[in-house]
């Protein structure tokens, strides 16, 4: 039997916050004490050096205190005003809390799509990368005002995952308003067995899913255990715990009870594979044999480098890379589109704003988005 990891041994991790632990609708306030002991928490792992992400719900359900708005089912415009209010009080609220701890917020707007459409999913990648290397902690929610299907059951459960996976985190908390997956819906059996531990989720897993019984909550067991396919397909390891404690992520170092899913891949490995199976190139680059070293080397694929640009691709397709004799070297993520990658090609990276009046990437494929053959 696998041993339960250690929240110590993960390098990037993304937390996934709820709106029924963040909003107290009773008192109509937010639930500063919480946030406060989760934030704590937070900054324990940012200080031992690890990146941490958080997607957080909350803007409609602040919106509703904010606007006194009745706890009645919301129309999609309702909903979407709601979360224009909101969204500056979850905001503020994220920021000055990390603030006390000398932390830098910095605050992202998505929508399953911009994880989906291979240009936005770019751009938002390389937005969170930049924040993540000035050692911002990004707060990242859905953009209620503008999504329409979006605002539905449980999409920020899949938007954490799509956002682990996007940024190549190895872990993803949720953190519920229960304990983790129970082998049967708690709330109707009394003796229902906590599972610690999951190895693969399976069709017997996902029958243990229950729904959600929360008035603010938009996505029970079933959503949360779609996330962890997700996540564990792309090589995230994924846990679910309770936040109804006061320091949850800490509850969790200490063996508190919750439910692990494991991934038997890495984020790095997952999306190399990724990248060389799954995705149909739209072109193709000859590089010159310097250029064939310094990637077998462990370097990026500089402009410099490339001699000939074959095809009709976009930014973000998937390109296959050749050697001068035309041997396959490898495939990758190309960050221009066919056309402004011949303008540039054979030319220093510090010449792309001249040629192409804008400044774009340093690299015409970075390391992280190629595969080298025989990988």
């Amino acid at each position: 039997m696998p041993q339960t990891p250690s929240l110590s041994s993960f390098r990037r991790i993304v937390v996934k916050v709820g709106s029924a632990l963040l909003v107290d609708t009773v008192a109509g306030a937010l639930r500063r004490n919480w946030l406060d002991g989760l934030v704590a928490d937070i900054a324990e792992l940012y200080t031992e050096g690890r990146d941490v992400l958080i997607v957080s719900s909350g803007a409609i359900a602040l919106g509703r205190v904010v606007l006194k708005l009745p706890p009645n089912t919301l129309k999609l415009e309702e909903a979407q005003g709601a979360a224009a209010v909101g969204q500056i009080a979850l905001a503020r609220a994220w920021s000055e809390t990390l603030g006390r701890h000398g932390i830098v917020a910095g605050q992202i707007l998505l929508t399953l799509q911009d994880t989906e459409e291979r240009r936005r999913y770019l751009n938002a990648r390389s937005t969170v990368s930049k924040l993540l290397e000035w050692r911002s902690v990004p707060v990242i929610n859905e953009n209620d005002t503008v999504a329409t299907t979006e605002i539905r059951y449980g999409d920020n459960d899949r938007l954490a995952a799509r956002v682990a996976t996007m940024m190549s985190a190895d872990l993803l908390v949720l953190l519920s308003d229960v304990n983790g997956l129970y082998d049967r819906p708690p709330e109707m059996n009394s003796d229902a067995r906590l599972v610690p531990l999951v190895q693969r989720i399976t069709p017997e897993v996902e029958a243990m899913a229950g729904t959600s019984s929360s008035v603010l909550a938009r996505g029970g067991m079933v959503t949360k255990i779609e996330a962890g396919k997700i996540a564990t397909t792309a090589g995230t390891h994924m846990v679910i715990a309770s936040g109804r404690v006061d320091r949850p992520l800490r509850a969790i170092a200490r063996g508190g009870p919750c439910t692990w899913f494991l991934t038997p891949a890495n984020p790095i490995t997952a999306r190399k594979k990724w990248i060389a199976g799954s995705l149909e190139p739209r072109g193709s680059l000859v590089i010159d044999a310097g250029a064939v070293r310094a990637l077998r080397s462990g370097k990026s694929l500089l402009p410099a480098g490339v001699v000939k640009v074959e095809g009709c691709f976009e930014r973000g397709d998937a390109v296959v890379v050749r050697g001068p004799d035309g041997a396959e070297i490898g495939r990758g993520l190309v960050a221009y589109d066919a056309a402004d990658a011949d303008a540039i090609k054979g030319r220093s990276s510090a010449d792309v704003l001249s040629i192409l009046g804008y400044s774009g990437r340093t690299e015409m494929i970075h390391r992280d988005d190629l595969v080298l053959a025989g990988d």
